[in-house]
């Protein structure tokens, strides 16, 4: 096999979101965030910008952070007129079109202001449908190419993921590869390559069977299909293509839905989906997958706990602080100062940010669907999920020497600042590997056997 064909040519699909809350019973209507047009910097609140050192009280360094932390803490004490003076203040200093801190300012504030106004659920489902509305396949390709040239954020899961694939599905003629991931398949370009140009007589059978795990997935399949079909014809691959879209929840999969049968050597591949199984389903989830019977169970999510602290609304905001301080940072270096790219990029976050600091989990528990379930766990709050969710018998498995090569020639491709994180000595494999900004794990991956 070729070790460098698993290098995937796309990245994971990502979409735009533009709305703004209503304004509801008195508390200031945040800025609207208008359109992908920087010549909106001359908006009150990037007027405003000098004078927010002296605002926050820090000098101007990271003065977002400071206000945003106070405004939480404000909440969690019930103390209105703090409340009401600080998303006044977030209000005039905000702005989508600024420098990192109004930015980070702008995104928190809409959460901030839905929290104030018990308005998150009417907010993240606009946000949902405006996202329905405002896809198309020629749109989140554009994307999807500029946010892979730019920085390995997705395409170190599509690396790890298909060289451990590749390694354990060795020798095999019939594979199926479940994908439950947002991926929207641009990790399987590089794999089909890989099958084609193995070193046996006979390349082997490809089935994919892929779980559509978010509304906005779905707009864009039917586009996909076609090329996928038409990549492996020309790949010389024997190649079948399913797609799942009528779920409403990932603990609805069963076997005999996967189509999964006794000759088939089965992958499943879960890229960013695991947040999205509700938390008190995962470890049945974890045993829908273990009757699988898998040869390979490869996973990647981001770094971040929004699940433990879900009882305490301070802690958690402090968490989702803190996971896209680093990721607005990372957009901040890896695009030019007016890519649109990274603005749509930027927007894309403002409904995960409602979806955990603005809406209660307790709410309408039973019409909760995939979309609705945004409650990221770290790699070692995973790892100790599925080697102990009831017995599942998954055991972790470390990834070879060559899929470590691969990724870090994968991480050669981009700016300074990316590094791989390997367990240290004397931990278990079962901690994984992680992608890491500025030594910030931001991205975790592992792989897993029954």
């Amino acid at each position: 096999m070729d070790r460098t064909s698993i290098c995937p040519k796309e990245p994971i699909f990502l979409h735009p979101i533009i709305t703004n809350p209503k304004n509801n019973g008195g508390v200031l209507h945040p800025q609207t965030h208008g359109n992908n047009n920087y010549d909106n910097n001359n908006s009150s609140a990037s007027r405003s910008a000098s004078d927010s050192g002296d605002a926050a009280g820090d000098g101007g360094c990271r003065w977002a952070s400071k206000l945003l932390r106070d405004c939480a803490a404000a909440m969690s004490e019930k103390d209105s007129a703090k409340i009401h003076h600080l998303l006044w203040m977030l209000n005039e200093l905000s702005s989508p079109y600024g420098d990192s801190d109004q930015k980070l300012a702008s995104y928190f504030l809409q959460a901030l202001f839905c929290k104030a106004t018990d308005s998150g659920r009417r907010c993240y489902k606009t946000l949902i449908s405006v996202a329905e509305k405002t896809h198309s396949f020629d749109s989140v390709r554009k994307l999807t190419l500029k946010f892979q040239e730019a920085t390995p954020w997705t395409t170190f899961g599509h690396v790890a993921s298909n060289g451990a694939m590749l390694e354990a599905l060795e020798g095999e003629t019939r594979i199926h590869v479940i994908d439950i991931s947002n991926t929207a398949c641009t990790q399987w370009p590089t794999l089909l390559e890989a099958l084609a140009t193995r070193n046996n007589d006979e390349t082997p059978r490809l089935k994919l069977t892929v779980v559509v795990t978010t509304t906005v997935a779905k707009s864009v399949m039917k586009e996909i299909s076609p090329r996928m079909e038409k990549f492996a014809r020309l790949m010389g691959v024997p190649f079948e293509f399913n797609v799942i879209t009528g779920l409403n929840r990932l603990s609805e999969l069963t076997k005999e839905g996967l189509g999964v049968l006794e000759d088939e050597a089965v992958a499943v591949n879960c890229i960013g989906a695991l947040r999205r199984v509700g938390i008190e389903e995962r470890n049945s989830f974890i045993q829908t997958i273990k009757s699988l019977n898998p040869k390979v169970f490869t996973i990647v999510e981001e770094e971040a706990d929004f699940t433990s602290s879900r009882g305490d609304f301070v802690k958690c905001f402090e968490e989702c602080l803190r996971f896209y301080t680093t990721y607005f940072d990372m957009l901040e270096e890896s695009f030019g100062p007016t890519s649109n790219e990274k603005l749509m990029l930027e927007r894309e976050c403002s409904r995960s940010i409602v979806r955990v600091l603005a809406c209660d989990d307790d709410d309408d528990e039973d019409d909760r669907e995939m979309d609705d379930v945004d409650r990221r766990e770290t790699g070692r709050q995973w790892a100790e999920r599925l080697s102990s969710a009831a017995g599942s018998g998954f055991k972790s498995v470390g990834y070879s020497d060559d899929v470590i090569d691969d990724v870090r020639a994968l991480l050669k491709r981009y700016k300074a600042g990316w590094s791989v994180v390997l367990p240290t000595a004397g931990e278990d494999d079962q901690l994984g590997v992680y992608l890491a900004w500025k030594d910030e794990p931001v991205v975790w991956a592992s792989v897993w056997k029954p």
